[in-house]
């Protein structure tokens, strides 16, 4: 193609909600107030926006979202202003979901990408997976009204309990569907206890829902 055809092809859809898809991969919001991003999602922005953010560990989503699990941190940003911000994630699918009132999620922290201001939030952590000293996973709990991206390497699937997933692989579920930690030690055994494959989430409420994702995002038995 031409070079004007490139252009006419790739530039930015028009209209829609105030999160939309580019592609599959890039995230199109359109400020009109605030938004809270993954701080290092931004690749490009338009109109008047400023970003503020904290380094503080402590200061929970306004600073970090504290993975116990790898002694690494989420580090987010407030966007404030009117324009456009276009946000992607180490080239990981971007999953649009809408938070009716009192409609709630948990979300593993690594894979919140952005969500409108209103939307409530909390974070938790869940018990000790994989046996290290580091403790649980930290997830982020979202509760409606109101627009979240989260993140998924690959194409989700969608299950519905009773279900035991891999924590590297699980990154999401519905708020009434809270995990117990499980050890498959017949797993161990056949491929080796360094596995993580040998821990497991188990969800076990059929009225809820569990994603997981083609990916396993680290080994925490492997980073004791």
């Amino acid at each position: 193609m031409d070079v004007d055809e490139f252009v006419s092809e790739n530039k930015p859809q028009e209209g829609g909600s105030p999160f939309q898809l580019e592609n599959s991969k890039l995230l199109d919001i359109a400020v009109d107030g605030s938004v809270v991003a993954k701080a290092g999602s931004m690749v490009a922005y338009d109109g008047d926006l400023s970003f503020t953010g904290s380094s503080n560990a402590e200061g929970g989503i306004t600073g970090f979202i504290k993975s116990k699990a790898t002694s690494e941190g989420t580090p987010v940003m407030n966007v404030e202003g009117s324009g456009h911000l276009y946000l992607a994630d180490q080239g990981k699918e971007v999953q649009i979901m809408e938070l009716d009132a009192d409609e709630s999620i948990s979300v593993n922290g690594n894979d919140v990408l952005a969500f409108e201001s209103q939307v409530d939030y909390s974070i938790s952590t869940i018990g000790s997976v994989s046996g290290t000293s580091a403790g649980g996973l930290t997830n982020v709990f979202l509760e409606g009204p109101g627009s979240i991206a989260i993140t998924t390497h690959g194409s989700p699937l969608v299950l519905t309990p009773p279900i035991k997933t891999d924590p590297q692989a699980t990154v999401a579920w519905s708020a009434n569907n809270s995990p117990s930690s499980s050890v498959n030690r017949s797993l161990s055994d056949m491929i080796g206890q360094s596995s993580g494959e040998r821990y497991q989430l188990e969800f076990t409420n059929p009225d809820g829902f569990v994603v997981v994702q083609p990916y396993e995002e680290g080994n925490p038995a492997q980073q004791q």
